[in-house]
């Protein structure tokens, strides 16, 4: 028997003793619930007023209106649930007809690729459990749904892990293809979430979503910060109307066990399978009937969600995973790992950096290099506060970050810069959004909080979570809002009428995109903080030091195990650049395991990171005309995974996929054709393979 267990927990002994004392039958060992895993709710779905995929919305349903509540101020967990499926499933893939929902992927597209006229609803069962350690201080939210579909005969799970810092919908898109497939999904939040704990209030969100009191909550809390009666009292009296999230202030730096909570989710996953469809013994308990050995175990999700799934690869000394099927993985590498980049005939210089590295250095110029000329016509131009930006730059200059004298020269200038950090040249035009939208300001603060273990009270380099008026002052949150964040949050403020706020601006809390900086005077995006945050990478203080040792927590080692595996990853992606991410894990992974490695690495040109933003062309025109749905290739590398195990079918080599954008005018494109997303090569051409010889990973131009 193979045994089952990750960081200590050997369910299989405990299995082997009770089958001893109890009796199992046909030799099948007994099913015995996770140690770290407490009381389970269950649900059907009918797959019809309600399912597991689109909470009962459908196809054209998810295309449409958010749904509605009976009450805005009190929302059932069943209303929570749906919303928070639309909300989650719309943030990940782009879901206009024009950019391939509904032909390309959705709901109504089955097992082979075909589109239907079905809506795409998924019958089964969904299973829902903290896992903890007794606590109730992480309480990570762990989610089995098990379609109707299921083969007992041909058993299989994925997992979908969720992306950014979502919570445990926030990969609904990628379960659609275990779905469709018949394989139970194993999800996770892996230890984030949307909602919030309201510090001025005291209420807590559950694990449904709904919220009650920190005091009623108790340890049934999703998340609570660990302030004493006495610290939230005082936090509340010096900072009103404040906000702790679960990322960020758990002080538990989550993203180090990101793999062990979905091993967790897989280990769940079998054990509500076989509660589910096992025999039952004669001591009255469920056997294992599924176990590893028996049952096809994809690892899976995108972003964070995907770097979880190659750390819970990497972390498998049991054999629970059999395969990885990846897009855009966030992950972090090795201090040294001795990779070298090459794209055509030129030496990348700075490469395998960890996230909080180069956020940080994203934080701090691309707010500036957004009024570079070569970049006039981007994507979100119209949403980039131009004085602020121009005050930006100035700034940059006047602390020798920069020396360019005119603000055109200093943003070409701030863009060079980000391109020699190993930002890719073909992700230049998305700083502008990204600046506008301040995912990088939001990322940094988040995850410098998350890395230094924070308290929330700490207050870090002068930010925290507040509302605000349209002028930037703190003030209280709609209690609509607070009432529906599990559903619309993403857990990374600005979120939900949560915004980020500058504590140090000079005359008192404002939000950050309208603070002025103490040290220049000006309202320049407030650079002493993005230049505090990327201090704690080199500095020396306790805050620093806790996360210098936070981020090594978090380095992964390039061991997937000889795991059959497929990572997607687009070539103009900004927020998680290949030159930090893919490329060097790819050769990370080739010079750890050698012979031994199965991994394929797929680039993907005209990809960036948020299909979502495809599908926005009146906010966003021009990423419709720009770019292409990776969510298609991730679709791709599942199939090729589960292909390999189930059939012995050949993964597509290492290569660079060369796509073709759907061109026209910017923000209305034309739709989207099968031309347009070629399929992986079976024998890719000397000009798109890529190759890794000698510590270095060379990818065609």
């Amino acid at each position: 028997m193979r045994t089952h267990s990750i960081n200590g927990f050997a369910l299989a002994a405990v299995a082997s003793a009770a089958l001893v004392a109890c009796g199992g039958d046909g030799g099948e060992p007994l099913n015995i619930k996770p140690s770290y895993v407490g009381t389970v709710s269950a649900k059907s779905y009918d797959g019809n007023s309600d399912d597991l995929l689109t909470g009962g919305l459908g196809k054209s349903g998810l295309a449409g209106a958010a749904p509605t509540y009976a009450n805005p101020l009190a929302p059932t967990a069943a209303e929570l649930r749906r919303a928070a499926i639309y909300n989650n499933y719309r943030a990940i893939v782009d879901t206009t007809a024009a950019g391939g929902y509904g032909t390309l992927y959705g709901p109504n597209v089955d097992a082979n690729g075909n589109a239907t006229a079905s809506e795409g609803k998924v019958a089964g069962t969904e299973y829902i459990a903290y896992s903890d350690d007794g606590s109730g201080r992480q309480n990570v939210t762990l989610m089995v749904q098990v379609p109707s579909t299921f083969s007992t005969a041909n058993p299989c799970i994925i997992t979908a892990t969720s992306s950014g810092s979502r919570g445990v919908y926030g990969a609904i898109s990628t379960g659609e293809w275990g779905l469709r497939k018949g394989c139970a999904v194993a999800y996770t939040d892996k230890g984030t979430g949307a909602s919030t704990h309201d510090l001025m209030n005291d209420t807590v969100p559950l694990i449904d979503g709904t919220r009650a009191t920190a005091t009623t909550a108790g340890n049934a809390a999703h998340f609570k910060a660990a302030l004493s009666a006495s610290e939230r009292a005082a936090f509340n009296a010096a900072t009103p109307n404040r906000f702790a999230f679960k990322h960020a202030h758990s002080q538990q730096n989550p993203e180090k066990d990101w793999g062990k909570y979905t091993l967790q989710a897989v280990e769940f996953a079998f054990y509500v399978l076989n509660e589910q469809f096992a025999q039952t013994s004669i001591g009255g308990t469920k056997t294992q009937r599924f176990q590893p050995s028996n049952t096809l175990v994809i690892a899976s999700s995108l972003s964070n969600g995907g770097g979880a799934a190659i750390a819970a690869a990497e972390l498998d000394g049991s054999g629970l995973i059999d395969g990885v099927a990846v897009s855009e993985p966030n992950v972090n590498l090795p201090a040294n790992p001795g990779i070298t980049i090459k794209r055509g005939n030129t030496t990348i210089a700075t490469t395998g950096k960890t996230l909080h590295d180069y956020t940080t250095m994203a934080n701090l110029y691309q707010s500036c290099a957004a009024l570079a000329p070569s970049v006039a016509n981007a994507p979100g131009r119209a949403f980039i506060i131009t004085a602020s930006a121009a005050n930006r730059c100035a700034s940059l200059k006047a602390k020798g970050l920069l020396t360019a004298t005119t603000t055109d020269a200093q943003a070409e200038e701030a863009l060079t810069v980000l391109r020699a950090f190993g930002f890719e040249p073909e992700g230049a035009i998305l700083h502008t959004s990204l600046a506008a939208f301040e995912v990088a300001s939001a990322v940094s603060v988040t995850y410098a909080n998350a890395y230094s273990r924070a308290s929330v009270k700490d207050n870090l380099c002068g930010y925290n979570y507040a509302a605000t008026t349209a002028a930037g002052a703190v003030t209280t949150l709609a209690d609509a809002s607070l009432a529906q964040m599990f559903a619309t949050g993403n857990g990374v403020p600005p979120s939900s009428g949560v915004q980020l706020i500058n504590q140090n601006n000079p005359t008192g809390p404002l939000r950050d995109l309208l603070s002025t900086s103490p040290s220049t005077g000006l309202a320049d995006f407030n650079i002493d903080g993005a230049i505090c945050l990327r201090g704690l990478l080199t500095g020396t203080s306790p805050a620093a030091q806790a996360l210098q040792t936070g981020i090594n927590e978090t380095r992964r080692n390039g061991n997937l195990r000889g795991k059959p595996a497929v990572i997607v990853h687009g070539r103009d992606d900004a927020l998680l650049p290949v030159n930090h991410t893919s490329r060097p894990y790819f050769g990370l992974n080739k010079k750890t395991e050698g012979a031994n490695s199965k991994l394929s690495y797929i680039e993907v040109t005209n990809a960036q990171h948020f299909d979502t933003f495809i599908g926005l062309p009146t906010l966003l025109g021009g990423y419709d005309s720009r770019y292409i749905p990776l969510h298609v290739y991730l679709f791709r590398a599942l199939d090729s995974v589960y292909a390999n195990l189930k059939s012995g079918t050949a993964l597509p080599p290492s290569q660079v996929v060369r796509t073709v954008p759907r061109g026209g005018t910017p923000g209305s494109a034309p739709a989207i054709t099968a031309a347009n997303v070629p399929p992986f090569a079976a024998t890719p051409t000397a000009a798109n393979a890529i190759a890794f010889s000698n510590d270095t990973v060379t990818i065609p131009d």
